[in-house]
């Protein structure tokens, strides 16, 4: 089921990467096409600004993944909602700053970005000054939608999701031909563009938070501190990662300057925007690792985790390696598209981009690794691998290969980074687990302060009502293996047969796919906790229940037979799949 799930959120979560890349990269064409060589270097110095306003949404994205993660595996509704609520606030609170900030601002960011100071003849200050005025507007819905995705994923409103990116997308370049055809407002106009196409999604997404089914609430009660605190921490890392990745484009637009001027810098923003586009199948690749590992950490799941690493790898590696085919073979054509018009910067550009594309393979592997490492509680190792693969590696490298070759030995600055950043992770793992292996558990890296043990753990896989009857059976064993009396052994094993007949009865009328049921019973110091999970139709039986308290005694007898013989019961739909949890 881990498998399968992963392939089926990569999409959306590649799509929703996207929302951020998506309107910069149509900006970026339509400004090398239509606008002119210094535009495009303006255009170009104004990426640190955007990469650093990335940041703090990327921050709250990161951290809604790890909290939730935690409140949704733990079955805690008010910390769901919690979590919810001030993830809102905090977006709201920097949207506004951040607006104030550069629109008072925006000339003297565009002097230090090395734009150069305020002069008639200067022509690029005052194209980077404008279309940064342009592009900020848009700031809070440019947040808002980095806070929702993670979000809109795990309550299973994917297609929203790519709706919304679709919706952005056709409407950012309607707006942008408009701008550059008929309305001629220069580079401000290809900024607003941009935010008016932001400002779309937001609203084209926001109904799946006012329903009633949606399992995320805003309440005035769940401004908490220590929420807000959980949040920072799980952004923390990609803050650093952000920042990185900012400081590094603005020592690499330095570098260019020397080396090429403004046409290699030129070149550069094309590489960094085609790359960006790039990077979102390693974004969403990692997303999809830190919100599935972050769930499973907190159910202490060690089966599922290994399978994700597997997953994660495998669809990491596929994806980026025909990225990388493409891109190398098609990168002149790719290049064209931003400047057709300067014959000077295309070969400098298309160099650049195909030897910049030999980075995405091990990228794609540093970064989904990362990302699960903070899931499952490995902070520092997550902040180490950011620094490494986003400055200090990439950034040493540059400056060595670029004094050697020159504009070339920038471009290769990318895979020295990222290769040397993947053998920092193999030795790293080789030295915890005392032996060289590529094994899933080994690089799962799993904690030893986890309390359950998998001697406490019985876990079951049920496809038909034969396998039913067979998890009921293994469960009682596990049960009386473990020095629960007869009695208690026949009721666990009793609800588990019931809840998982009962899926398998009622599911499959509603679902046409093939279906799977996932049992887990946890016996340990803290009591028994049986986790039922499947893929059907969404169902919440303790919900159902209480709608049918006062009905016919007999009528829903499993149901109310399981619930009654419950201490506590908690249904969550995450990313789609039914989570039924049960302390016994």
């Amino acid at each position: 089921m881990v498998g399968k799930l992963f392939r089926q959120m990569i999409v959306a979560q590649v799509i929703s990467a996207m929302t951020v890349t998506l309107c910069m990269l149509i900006d970026s064409i339509v400004i090398g096409r239509f606008l002119g060589v210094e535009a495009m270097a303006a255009y170009g110095y104004t990426q640190p600004v955007l990469l650093a306003f990335a940041a703090p949404g990327a921050m709250i994205s990161a951290g809604v993944q790890v909290v939730c993660g935690r409140t949704l595996g733990n079955g805690d509704r008010e910390g769901t909602d919690s979590c919810f609520t001030v993830s809102v606030a905090l977006t709201t609170l920097i949207s506004i700053l951040g607006l104030v900030l550069v629109l008072l601002f925006a000339g003297s960011l565009s002097t230090i970005l090395g734009a150069g100071k305020p002069s008639s003849d200067n022509t690029v200050y005052y194209l980077t000054k404008d279309y940064l005025t342009g592009f900020i507007i848009g700031v809070p819905a440019f947040l808002a939608a980095q806070m929702m995705v993670p979000y809109l994923q795990m309550s299973g409103r994917r297609s929203r999701l790519v709706f919304a990116v679709l919706l952005m997308t056709v409407l950012d370049v309607a707006l942008d031909l408009l701008n550059v055809l008929l309305v001629h407002g220069g580079i401000f106009g290809m900024g607003l563009a941009s935010s008016l196409s932001y400002y779309a999604a937001v609203f084209a997404a926001i109904g799946c938070f006012i329903g009633k089914d949606t399992i995320f609430h805003l309440r005035l009660k769940g401004l908490r501190m220590d929420t807000l605190r959980s949040i920072i921490s799980g952004g923390i890392p990609t803050i650093i990662n952000s920042l990185s990745l900012a400081f590094l484009v603005l020592l690499l637009n330095h570098l260019l300057q020397m080396t090429g001027g403004n046409i290699a810098v030129a070149a550069y923003s094309v590489i960094s925007t085609i790359g960006n586009l790039c990077y979102a199948f390693c974004n969403g690749n990692s997303s999809v690792a830190l919100m599935m590992s972050s769930i499973f950490a907190a159910d202490e799941d060690r089966t599922s985790l290994c399978e994700l690493v597997r997953s994660m790898v495998r669809c990491g590696v596929v994806l980026l390696a025909g990225v990388t085919l493409l891109v190398v073979i098609f990168s002149r054509y790719l290049v064209l598209m931003f400047l057709a018009n300067d014959p000077d910067a295309v070969p400098i550009a298309s160099r650049g981009l195909a030897l910049f594309a030999l980075c995405l393979v091990p990228c794609v592997l540093n970064t989904t690794f990362k990302f699960y490492y903070q899931g499952i509680g490995r902070i520092r190792l997550m902040e180490i691998i950011c620094v490494l693969q986003n400055f200090v590696l990439t950034s040493l490298s540059a400056l060595l290969l670029g004094n050697i070759f020159g504009t070339t030995g920038l471009w290769l600055c990318f895979l020295c980074g990222e290769g040397i950043t993947l053998l920092f992770i193999c030795i790293y793992v080789w030295s915890h687990n005392r032996r060289i292996s590529f094994s899933a558990a080994d690089f799962a890296l799993l904690p030893s302060t986890w309390t359950i043990s998998e001697e406490d753990c019985f876990e079951y896989r049920v496809c038909d009502k034969e396998d039913a009857a067979k998890v009921s059976e293994e469960a009682v064993r596990f049960c009386t293996a473990h020095g629960e009396d007869a009695a208690t052994s026949m009721i666990i094993g009793l609800c588990i047969e019931e809840m998982t007949n009962n899926t398998i009865i009622h599911g499959p009328k509603h679902y046409n796919k093939p279906f799977s049921i996932e049992v887990r019973l946890v016996i340990n110091d803290d009591g028994k906790i049986i986790r039922i999970r499947d893929n059907c139709i969404g169902f919440d039986p303790v919900h159902y229940h209480e709608l049918h308290r006062s009905d016919d005694p007999l009528a829903h007898i499993g149901i109310r037979t399981v619930i009654s013989l419950a201490k506590e019961a908690v249904y969550l739909n995450t990313f789609g799949l039914n989570n039924l949890m049960l302390r016994m």
